[in-house]
């Protein structure tokens, strides 16, 4: 009997040790940014710190190598871990550059792989060279005001001194973006300030080297640890693959391609789908990225409404047309361009060059798949749809009459108009109605006509002059 309530006990014991050491685990949770910073990389932080709540994380780790990217989205990670309720900690793994260090000195812990560094902070434009002064001011202060958030300690010595020692000194985190600042026995005058992680461990900027994360949890005085790690959604892989140029060149060409193919054949509606379809997908991901702004895809839609009105309502082709394309090409083109409003200061000529060569290529890429698609897919003989081409004519009195027409025959023939041609419509020749396109954009009713072209099962109509 005794032997059986030793066992008991011992059982006991050992599962309020197993549950004990259980507890005591702490859940880290994981973050790489190990590419530019970029608006990806801002979501992606977002949705690491809800799922780092989720998960009810004691840890917040960033395992960063990173040459920098846009201070924009630099500025909005650092604002989030400043006001993170749960300590954020960054294992620097060789570089910590511009918005790097921005991020890093906004963590509560700074980790470094011996041979890293961090630092280099100015502000410069895609080719590499400095902006202008009022750029590297606005990052001096981010840069200031992110290590005088870390706090600072004020003793009074004896002779009545006041000596303020902060946790990290805001005037090296500002010599890091201004090579004018010279701070004695730390940087020196015309030079951008950058730490080694020796340098960076003697003067506050780092708290230890590393060479795993493992380390790194070691000195933050955690042993036991469960790890979770965010991992990219199947969004934000989707978001990636679509802003890359050449989609973006074959979703112009969807779009362009769409709108000309539903106004060759009007009423079938599935190119028009497409078109719709690609413009979501073209400017949503531009959009996430920060790429694409509001006026950039009104000016778009704006361009698109004064097409169709150019086309619909007024005959001929005059300012609104030709407005309308302007808007058009010039919506798509500054959607992939990274400009603020009309601020282009900071945006690479190369870039431009890439954004315009992508449109054009779309457009007139569009252009010749949706003149090879109507003829490959209207042919009344094998056409794969060849039920959407007018095979069938009905007589004026006799109602609707199954008959395969000739379509062909009837080019130089005259008639008028059933119907008004917007630039679609119906027209009467010698008694038989036909669906058919005016050439011009427009055409009144009972207005003489002449057949000038017959294509992809398709008439085309212009005005009879004589």
């Amino acid at each position: 009997m005794k032997l059986k309530n030793f066992w008991i006990l011992l059982f006991v014991v050992a599962t309020l040790a197993a549950f004990a050491q259980e507890a005591n685990k702490k859940k880290v949770f994981l973050l790489n940014i190990k590419s530019e910073i970029t608006p990806a990389t801002r979501r992606q932080m977002s949705q690491a710190f809800m799922e780092a709540d989720s998960v009810k994380a004691d840890v917040f780790l960033i395992h960063m190598n990173t040459y920098g990217g846009t201070v924009v989205d630099a500025d909005s990670i650092r604002t989030r871990i400043l006001q993170s309720k749960i300590p954020v900690y960054v294992f620097i793994d060789n570089n910590a550059a511009s918005a790097g260090a921005l991020i890093s000195i906004a963590c509560d812990g700074i980790y470094m792989r011996p041979g890293g560094s961090i630092g280099a902070a100015t502000v410069v434009n895609q080719t590499g060279e400095a902006m202008p002064d009022k750029y590297q001011s606005y990052m001096r202060s981010t840069m200031r005001a992110t290590a005088e958030a870390h706090g600072k300690d004020t003793t009074i010595t004896a002779g009545g001194d006041t000596i303020v020692s902060w946790f990290r000194d805001p005037k090296i985190a500002e010599a890091m973006v201004d090579e004018r600042i010279y701070i004695e026995g730390v940087s020196d005058s015309g030079r951008v300030l950058t730490f080694t992680p020796s340098e960076a461990m003697e003067h506050g900027f780092c708290e230890g080297t590393a060479e795993t994360v493992d380390e790194v949890l070691q000195q933050v005085g955690i042993n036991e640890y469960d790890l979770f790690e965010y991992e990219p959604t199947f969004i934000e892989k989707i978001i990636g693959f679509l802003v890359l140029p050449m989609i973006s060149g074959l979703l112009i060409m969807a779009i362009i391609g769409g709108i000309y193919f539903e106004m060759q054949s009007p009423g079938i509606g599935f190119p028009l789908g497409i078109a719709i379809l690609a413009a979501l997908l073209y400017f949503m991901p531009l959009y996430l990225e920060g790429l694409a702004e509001h006026w950039e895809i009104a000016l778009f839609i704006v361009g698109l409404i004064l097409v169709a009105v150019e086309i619909f309502v007024i005959p001929g082709f005059g300012f609104a047309g030709a407005a309308g394309i302007t808007f058009v090409f010039i919506g798509l083109v500054l959607s992939l361009i990274d400009n603020v409003n009309f601020d282009f200061e900071g945006v690479q000529l190369r870039g431009v060059g890439t954004a315009i060569a992508t449109v054009v290529i779309g457009i007139f890429g569009g252009f010749i798949l949706a003149l090879y698609l109507g003829k490959r897919m209207f042919t009344a003989e094998h056409g794969m749809f060849k039920n959407f081409a007018l095979n069938t004519v009905q007589q004026v009195n006799e109602g609707f009459v199954s008959v395969e027409t000739k379509l062909f025959v009837l080019k130089g023939k005259k008639g008028f108009a059933q119907t008004v041609l917007r630039p679609g419509g119906k027209v009467n020749i010698e008694g038989e109605i036909y669906d058919a396109v005016a050439v011009t954009g427009f055409i009144d009713k009972d207005e003489e006509i002449v057949v000038t072209k017959v294509e992809s099962m398709q008439l085309y109509v212009e005005l009879d002059e004589e």
